[in-house]
């Protein structure tokens, strides 16, 4: 499977995505910029999830008061040792084993040098020619308005474990001599990262933001990282260069640091695009730097001119010996991984037979997911509960801030409501009207409706007695319609359902109402 997986990305990496759905169009790119291809790449650094830092003691947790979760470790004061989490170590290879790398046996931490205020130690320890995993790939499915929905395959260069630095808060101008300032809270230095490096595969903005929006749903399924870009817990560097198409060597590289959504990344890869090749066509230089993107300005600025790997002199972390992970050790965290979000997808599309969309939706959070299947475990049919999930029920769990896990309507319960449905005792409107007391409640859809008297009405005597009395009670609308007014079938529909309480069997109440109109 690994093999025929990595066939794909390499054919589609030459430029063959897969077409799932739509008209046929070219990927990526508009008419102006054809002659160009951009070439992009990820770095995407996410938080991992373990409750001390990587090396430390220190807590993790986030919003406490600044400098509250620090420790001589993280401030790299004379004498202290730095001691790798266990905890860290598996959720990084869990990680790069769902992103399909190749798990090292031996790996080992360096030492990166720069000079920055939120680097308490004035080195990051992180890996570098010896990282936890390299090659690696994942699907992701892209739709683009306007254009074909499509399947491509990412390939990722490596994951590496490193230490995050702390935050610089930059205040405005509050003194007396009108100069500004800047605090720096080390809360965050020395938490976890596993950071991710993507081959430079991805062609378009959106590629970038769907690749982004994949690695992070993957993580969550994992449970290595809550994933919360407002907090900070996943963070992308763009790299991005553009070219005179595929068989032209690659363009100057320019990076944009520290995007934070995945509409910034999208549209600030989108604007970087046209701005090179403005540039290139004006005979401008692009230079190779570091830029930021302003989100009320649309537009990336320059940051910084971009280091290299020697700037950074890196060497062996000699406080921290090499890193072994056995296959059996191996092995055993791989048999506890989850059914990942791709898998998933298809398997849904094939086996419930939903649609694109349906499979997408519900495979987006793992909690969904669970329910889903729970749902349709207790006999429920895929299709409707899908209906029901990604929309009432979906609205409702979000406006709440609920969790899957307590929502009172349980799965089963859920299930028993669409057998209600399919089976002709309720219908949906009536559905709609117990969902809210469900969702408040739980408890038995079927309980509820034989309490409040609100089945269906199926006798078709009963409802040709109800029929002929709204026929007698409007004479007017009865002579309109048999005069060639054949609109007024709603009218009638619509009275005969207020007047039953949307209780009559729909598809027996019309037969019945158009036989008595038609006299």
């Amino acid at each position: 499977m690994a093999d025929a997986a990595s066939s794909a990305a390499e054919s589609q990496r030459l430029g063959s995505p897969i077409i799932l759905t739509g008209e046929n169009s070219m990927v990526g790119g508009t008419a102006a910029q054809a002659a160009w291809e951009p070439v992009i790449g990820l770095e995407t650094h996410v938080q991992l999830g373990t409750d001390s830092k990587i090396f430390s003691c220190a807590s993790t947790a986030f919003g406490d008061d600044p400098n509250s979760h620090i420790d001589p470790v993280v401030c790299g004061l004379p004498g202290t040792l730095p001691v790798l989490n266990q905890k860290v170590l598996e959720y990084a290879v869990k990680a790069a084993m769902a992103l399909n790398l190749q798990v090292a046996e031996h790996s080992k931490f360096d030492r990166k040098q720069y000079f920055y205020p939120d680097l308490p130690k004035n080195y990051q320890i992180s890996q570098y020619d010896e990282p936890i995993a390299e090659n690696g790939w994942i699907e992701v499915e892209v739709a683009e308005k306007g254009k074909d929905t499509y399947l491509k395959t990412i390939g990722i260069e490596r994951l590496h474990m490193e230490e995050d630095a702390g935050k610089l808060v930059h205040a405005g101008s509050d003194r007396l001599d009108g100069s500004s300032h800047s605090l720096v809270d080390y809360n965050r230095a020395g938490v976890a990262l596993a950071e991710i490096v993507s081959k430079p595969d991805l062609r378009t903005g959106r590629e970038a933001a769907e690749y982004a929006s994949e690695i992070r749903r993957i993580m969550r399924y994992l449970g290595v990282s809550d994933g919360n870009m407002q907090e900070g817990s996943l963070r992308c560097d763009v790299n991005i260069s553009v070219r005179r198409g595929p068989e032209a060597p690659f363009g100057t590289k320019v990076e944009i640091k520290n995007m934070n959504s995945f509409s910034a990344i999208q549209k600030a890869i989108d604007y970087e695009i046209a701005r090179q090749i403005k540039a290139y066509e004006a005979g401008e230089p692009v230079v190779q730097e570091t830029r930021l993107w302003d989100e009320s300005k649309q537009l990336t600025k320059s940051m910084r001119s971009k280091e290299g790997a020697s700037d950074y002199r890196y060497f062996p972390d000699p406080d921290l010996g090499p890193i072994e992970v056995s296959p059996p050790q191996r092995e055993a965290w791989r048999a506890e991984l989850p059914e990942l979000p791709a898998a998933k997808r298809h398997r849904y599309a094939e086996t419930f037979g939903l649609s694109i969309y349906d499979a997408r939706v519900l495979t987006d959070e793992r909690p969904m997911a669970e329910y889903f299947e729970a749902a349709v475990a207790a006999g429920g049919e895929a299709k409707a509960l899908a209906n029901w999930i990604t929309g009432d029920i979906a609205a409702y769990v979000n406006a709440k801030r609920l969790a899957y896990g307590t929502l009172p309507l349980r799965p089963a319960q859920l299930a028993e409501l669409v057998g209600l449905i399919e089976n002709g005792t309720i219908s949906g409107k009536i559905a709609k009207e117990i969902l809210p007391e469900l969702l408040e409640q739980g408890g038995s859809a079927q309980a509820i409706v034989a309490a409040k008297g609100l089945g269906m009405i199926s006798d078709p005597a009963a409802i040709t007695a109800i029929v002929e009395e709204l026929l007698a009670a409007h004479p007017d609308e009865v002579t309109a319609f048999r005069g060639g007014k054949t609109k007024l079938q709603g009218f009638f529909v619509g009275q005969l359902m207020k007047r039953t309480g949307g209780r009559a069997d729909p598809k027996l109440a019309n037969q019945i109402l158009v036989e008595k109109l038609k006299g």
